[in-house]
Parts: structure tokens; sequence; C-alpha cells
């Protein structure tokens, strides 16, 4: 996935509508009027959060007759978690190597250092 389709997808997610759409989504396609009923907002607008996560390459549109059903494009999401996981794993690996550090650290007592004597207790 390059960089900018990148940012568009994750653009397009950084909004709660279209996150919502795209759970809803995920159950199955459905229509706009469909996708607009939990909300609070036009079809309209619903309708331009469709053509954001289409333009990020998120869903796709097709017609069934007079049906023009929205359809959440699997492929593009597995390639968000594949970016993700990449990272992901990098940084548990960096973790799972400083518990380990930790780990041995743990094991090993402490530097202890000889306690001085005060010059004038040795005098007394």
């Amino acid at each position: 996935m390059d960089d900018d389709r990148l940012d568009r997808a994750f653009v397009a997610l950084g909004d709660p509508v279209r996150r919502a759409i795209v759970a809803r989504l995920s159950r199955g396609p459905a229509t706009v009027g469909e996708l607009a009923e939990p909300f609070p907002i036009t079809m309209q607008a619903v309708s331009r959060h469709i053509k954001v996560l289409e333009d990020a390459g998120l869903v796709t549109r097709s017609r069934e007759a007079q049906r023009r059903p929205v359809h959440l494009d699997a492929a593009a999401l597995e390639q968000l978690t594949a970016w993700i996981d990449r990272y992901r794993l990098d940084a548990e690996r960096a973790y799972r190597r400083l518990d380990a550090v930790l780990a041995g650290a743990a094991s090993v007592p402490p530097i202890t250092t000889p306690r001085r004597t005060d010059t004038k207790e040795k005098e007394s």
C-alpha cells in the first residue's frame, strides 16, 4: 500500500461516523439509506462519508437493479492490518528484549560497598 493511500485510509478512519459505517459494513453490504439510519445526520452527509471511504479504497459501490449497495473492501483493511502488524511486531520484539534484560538484572545480587568506618569512631 503506497503512502498516499495509507494516509487517505487513516484519515478516513479518523472520523467516528466513518468508523461506524465500516463496522456496519463488516456485517455485510448496505445501501446509503440503511447506513444513514443510526445517525442524526442527513443522507447527503452519509453519502459524503461514504465518498471519503471510497476515495481511501476502503469501500466500493455496486449496482443491483435500483439498489446501489456499499461493500467493505476486506483486502484494503487487510493491507492496513499488515502495515500496523509490521510495527507492532517490531515493538513486541523490543519489549521482549527489554524483559530479558530486566529479568537478568533481577537475578544478579545487588552490588554492596564495604562500610566505611569514620576515623573518629576508631579513636574512641
